[in-house]
């Protein structure tokens, strides 16, 4: 039964990707942005425990629940959310096998209302982005990763989609102590 759950969910979010490849003239629609940010955070968590049996974080959660619905296109906002996350669990892997032990890999999502904006939070406790690379990692294709393993087109594709929505994509980093990666979308519904 459970199999079957994942595998009709990990079937509609290929479709979602393929559709967003095929066309870019999807439509906004209101979207519940807890249950999204939720959906993908899971998703990602157990698409890499899928790949590293020895992968284990804690995910920390803490939504907003007076957002309600935005105007968003799900697709894209999902595939941004999944591919911040995604990073995130990379770079508390990686300080994980640096570290050991004494290291507590976290990944927090959180959504918040200010204002006409709703933001929502992707943090880490990993290694932190370098001061020297910070003003390069929304450019395509640059990537701090080892050869192969990253495209270099997650952070400059997620920037490209946050914008096409009226919104910024942030970054807070903390060398040795983490990044929080911050998407801001207007919090209207048509």
């Amino acid at each position: 039964k459970k199999i079957n759950h994942h595998g009709k969910r990990a079937d509609s979010i290929v479709k979602g990707m393929l559709q967003h490849s095929r066309n870019s003239s999807a439509v906004k629609e209101p979207t519940d942005i807890n249950k999204l940010a939720d959906e993908y955070l899971r998703l990602a968590y157990h698409g890499l425990r899928a790949k590293d049996k020895s992968f284990n974080a804690t995910m920390e959660t803490s939504y907003d629940e007076s957002i309600g619905s935005i105007d968003i296109i799900p697709q894209e906002i999902g595939r941004t959310i999944l591919n911040l996350i995604t990073n995130a669990f990379y770079t508390v892997a990686e300080k994980k096998k640096q570290r050991g032990e004494g290291f507590e890999p976290t990944v927090s999502v959180s959504t918040k209302k200010t204002g006409d904006k709703v933001l929502i939070s992707i943090k880490d406790n990993g290694n932190g982005i370098p001061q020297k690379v910070l003003d390069k990692i929304f450019q395509p294709f640059f990537t701090t990763k080892p050869t192969g393993q990253g495209t270099g087109l997650g952070l400059s594709l997620s920037y490209d989609i946050v914008k096409a929505h009226g919104g910024e994509l942030k970054v807070e980093t903390k060398e040795n102590e983490g990044a929080a990666f911050i998407i801001q979308l207007p919090a209207k519904v048509n």
